[in-house]
């Protein structure tokens, strides 16, 4: 299917690697005009431009929207479980730093991005889409990441709302455990509760299907996700808008 996005421009968040670089290459694969922000650069992709900035800077969404101009499309992906959050042992052990961090990440540097790139957006017509988590529907640990993506896919309705009779659509995706860095890294989220249960990161990670309850009985693969991401970007999906797509493998089991 073609995704009709030759000549847009699209902004992708948290580009380097996992789900965000899945993206990039995918929607420069079909013609956009990508520009990947994160921390680090990767190694080149052909059509994706990286600008290396650390969102948590206030000034660094203002300052990466003057350098790319006009978008057509933005893909907040940008979020992580933070260390100081994975070793808090239950609510009671973070404290308000660990909580300013972790929304600072997940949440504050996206609104600031978005707010920068939404003049254009509006001008183009444009779409926003939110990479959420589905510990923003469940109760998982660590707390303070989940409160913070659920503000986040608030946030997508709330600018569906507000702005949908002017032509922006902004959408939500929402992934359950894929096979990214929190999950293959020794140092991620996966390891980390590996070593919390004395096993090793592959023997945690074969018996996550099991433990989560996932129909589908595997984790998802970053390029799945970014399959989902690249079509709601589209003009393909131009009347969905204000919606939530779970892309979890049938992890959450409420209707």
């Amino acid at each position: 299917m073609d995704l009709e996005l030759a000549g847009k421009t699209a902004v992708v968040t948290g580009a380097s690697k996992g789900i965000g670089l899945e993206t990039a290459r995918l929607l420069a694969r079909e013609g956009a005009t990508v520009h990947g922000i994160a921390r680090t650069v990767p190694a080149p992709i052909t059509g994706v431009s990286f600008l290396p900035r650390d969102l948590t800077d206030e000034t660094a969404a203002a300052d990466v929207a003057e350098m790319v101009g006009p978008v057509d499309i933005l893909v907040n992906n940008l979020g992580a479980v933070l260390p100081r959050s994975m070793d808090a042992a239950g609510f009671l052990a973070l404290d308000a730093a660990a909580w300013r961090e972790t929304f600072e990440l997940n949440l504050f540097a996206t609104v600031r991005v978005t707010r920068a790139f939404l003049p254009s957006l509006l001008s183009r017509r444009g779409v926003v889409v939110n990479v959420s988590s589905i510990g923003a529907r469940a109760a998982y640990q660590p707390v303070d990441y989940g409160a913070a993506k659920a503000a986040l896919t608030n946030m997508s309705k709330a600018l569906s709302e507000e702005f949908g009779d002017k032509g922006l659509r902004s959408v939500t995706v929402t992934p359950g455990p894929t096979r990214t860095a929190n999950w293959g890294d020794p140092s991620g989220y996966a390891g980390h509760l590996a070593d919390q249960s004395g096993v090793s990161l592959d023997e945690f990670v074969r018996a996550v299907p099991e433990a989560m309850s996932i129909a589908s009985g595997r984790l998802s693969e970053p390029e799945e996700t970014a399959a989902l991401i690249a079509f709601l970007a589209s003009p393909r999906a131009s009347n969905l808008t204000g919606a939530d797509f779970i892309a979890d493998g049938g992890t959450l089991k409420a209707v």
